[in-house]
């Protein structure tokens, strides 16, 4: 075969490409850069996220699969990875100033968050099984790194085994669910097994392989009851790492079900249903309610993010391209409340030292009321209070559960809702109403203040004009059930 014939096979899989060659040759740039290597890979890394992102966008937008069959490329994949792309470059923005600080300015931590990027993409474009496990494991690996990055930290040592013992577990039941659903339809295709499920025919040991794959995915997204790594790691690690673990792995994981369960294992809707369902539930009781006696406030967004993979849960349950968009806008608004939110956390320093009590927050309204104020936005919008992005994104998803007579769902996700209200509320009258404790170190590094701006202004004025993202989620949705 000609290069002519063979050159476009790879055009769908170029971003992949280019992020794989970007790491290797900023893996050698910081090799050989001395001591200013921290912050020139760092940049040039945000640089690659924004040529990758350019990539994305000028792909055209229809279904296109390659790699025999392995790799798909569609609206759905390009909208997801503009998601991912933009949490990653901000988590790169908001870690400089911190990695100055603490002493861990190294060039190895944006080269390891670009291969997790990679080995994201590969998920959201995963059309076969052997494709998902491959690109799982590459964000994995790369994300218990990063998670025992502070080497000289206890904490941030013990997150990092945590999570790595925990995710080889999680692991193992994907691989052997994969390998399950294999032996008895005879093919790991996403194509093959919507032809082998076609009119709902299954056997127990698919249903037995769904389970145990089901299970390994719900680990990646912290869904109870697979979610005892979350509230250490993220308390663990070190801040910058945990907006990276809540914002961009998470949307990927959860793209990463969207694609499996919407496409080849729509057919058997009946039976994961009921999985999805279940775990929804218990992940927005347990955010809601363990959430409210927490001190440290990164293990607070840990409990926090676990009742949000509930909300979006939400959506995925009833199967429909409804849900789907609810799914894909929820997961958006969600990346960029949690984005905004970790640079404020990364600016509670005192003396130069990183602080995480919610006490720490006492009276902030009146020693920076700027940021006391984008944190009162943030903090409401999770809450789901109108007219902010995170009403709306509840909104989608309950509205799809009650079009599809998940009635009960909705009201549960409602009074999660309410009571998850409690502790983002707690936050604001801590720093509105409480006597004022020592102000935090100021100024606060233009890098935080760029990320802290876009977002409190997404999430203050998304309402104004939700068009584009709302448009953008509808047709990835459609992508996903042609």
């Amino acid at each position: 075969m000609d290069n002519a014939t063979t050159l476009p096979e790879f055009l769908p899989a170029l971003p992949e490409l280019f992020l794989c060659g970007v790491a290797l040759v900023l893996l050698m740039v910081g090799t050989y850069s001395g001591r200013r290597a921290a912050g020139l890979v760092n940049w040039l890394a945000v640089g690659a996220f924004a040529v990758a992102l350019a990539m994305v966008l000028s792909s055209p937008f229809e279904t296109r699969v390659t790699f025999e069959g392995m790799f798909i490329s569609d609206l759905f994949a390009v909208f997801m990875k503009t998601v991912v792309l933009v949490g990653g470059a901000a988590t790169l923005v908001m870690s400089m100033p911190y990695m100055r600080r603490e002493g861990m300015a190294r060039f190895e931590f944006p080269i390891l968050v670009v291969f997790a990027t990679l080995g994201m993409f590969m998920m959201v474009s995963a059309n076969d099984l052997i494709a998902l496990y491959v690109g799982l494991e590459l964000q994995s690996l790369s994300l218990y790194v990063i998670a025992a990055f502070k080497r000289d930290s206890v904490r941030s040592t013990e997150a990092g085994l945590k999570y790595f013992v925990l995710g080889a577990l999680s692991s193992g039941l994907l691989l052997y669910g994969c390998s399950l659903i294999y032996g008895f339809t005879g093919t790991t295709g996403f194509e093959g097994l919507a032809t082998a499920f076609h009119g709902g025919e299954r056997s127990i040991g698919v249903l037995v392989g769904l389970v145990f794959l089901l299970a390994g995915l719900a680990f990646k997204v912290s869904a109870v009851p697979f979610h005892m790594w979350t509230p250490d790691v993220y308390e663990g690690a070190p801040t910058p790492v945990t907006a990276f673990f809540a914002a961009a792995p998470k949307i990927a994981a959860i793209a990463l079900l969207l694609r499996v369960l919407m496409g080849p294992m729509h057919e058997l809707v009946g039976d994961w249903q009921q999985i999805i369902i279940a775990i929804s539930i218990m992940s927005m009781a347990l955010g809601a309610f363990a959430a409210i006696g927490q001190k440290n406030i990164k293990r607070l967004m840990a409990y926090s993010s676990i009742a949000h993979g509930g909300y979006a849960l939400v959506g995925l349950a009833t199967g429909t391209v409804d849900g789907a968009r609810g799914v894909i806008v929820y997961m958006s608004i969600y990346m960029m409340m949690t984005l905004g939110t970790f640079a404020c956390i990364l600016a509670m320093r005192r003396k130069g030292r990183m602080i995480e009590q919610i006490d720490d927050l006492a009276g902030l309204s009146k020693s920076n009321p700027l940021m006391a104020l984008a944190l009162l936005i943030f903090m409401f919008s999770m809450a789901g209070i109108p007219p902010l992005a995170g009403f709306f994104g509840k909104l989608y998803v309950f509205l799809a559960a009650i079009e599809s007579g998940l009635i009960g769902l909705a009201v549960i996700g409602v009074l999660a809702s309410v009571v998850g209200a409690f502790y983002y509320i707690r936050i604001v009258k801590v720093m509105y109403f409480d006597e004022a404790a020592e102000p935090f170190d100021r100024p606060v590094e233009r890098e935080l203040m760029v990320v802290l701006a876009a977002t409190a202004i997404f999430t203050m004025f998304f309402f104004a004009y939700p068009t584009p993202l709302l448009a953008g989620a509808e047709a990835a949705a459609a992508a996903l059930f042609r």
